[in-house]
């Protein structure tokens, strides 16, 4: 693992808490974009959940279990006790991936029609030990998505008329980092901190979408 990061899997909620604030940009539901963050929390809501309040509801949760603040915030109808948690890493960096998937709703990006919001299927929680520029961060998030796109594919997942999911209709990425150790410039997959992000997402993926396709047989 990471030092001083810690995670736990459960039926109510993954729990990511780091003892010092992490850099955070994501497109969470709650405390998205750039921001600084001692906890994330991926929780568990019923798929019929309207999910009117996702503030509330985390901050509920948060406060039963004592998840520190600030946190980020997301919400899933994904089995959140079945998270995949993979670390992977350079001499220099290390990536932490953890990732929860439910494919019943399934999009082409591009494709498909537009659709309401319902809560995140395919979330993706990535911590690096790394210092990363802002722009490494958002580089970070192009390259985790890519390889969403890649594992969706290598499992054959496709929509309507054969053509490829690239997703679900509500996914959300986080990229976090402990702003210590190497400084990464770019986070792109050829990169040293892209690398790292990429192998660690890539096998978080491939255990999460192998999980759900063998429970939905």
């Amino acid at each position: 693992m990471i030092a001083g990061v810690s995670v736990e899997a459960r039926r109510e909620a993954v729990v990511l808490v780091s003892e010092r604030p992490l850099r955070v940009l994501s497109s969470a539901v709650h405390h998205g974009g750039f921001v600084d963050a001692r906890a994330v929390v991926n929780l568990h809501v019923d798929k019929n959940d309207p999910c009117a309040d996702p503030a509330g509801m985390i901050a509920a949760f948060a406060a039963r279990v004592g998840v520190p603040a600030p946190r980020v915030g997301l919400l899933t109808g994904a089995l959140t006790e079945r998270a995949a948690v993979v670390l992977e890493g350079t001499e220099d960096l290390r990536a932490l991936a953890i990732t929860t998937v439910g494919l019943s709703n399934l999009v082409s990006a591009g494709h498909s029609p537009i659709a309401a919001w319902t809560s995140s299927t395919i979330n993706m929680v990535v911590v690096v030990d790394a210092d990363p520029e802002p722009a490494a961060l958002v580089n970070a998030v192009i390259t985790a998505t890519e390889v969403k796109g890649l594992a969706l594919r290598a499992a054959g997942l496709v929509v309507e008329a054969g053509v490829a999911a690239s997703g679900t209709s509500t996914d959300a990425v986080v990229i976090a980092a402990t702003g210590r150790g190497a400084r990464a410039r770019f986070g792109g997959p050829a990169s040293p901190l892209g690398w790292a992000v990429a192998r660690a997402v890539r096998g978080a993926l491939d255990r999460s979408i192998r999980d759900w396709q063998e429970r939905a047989r």
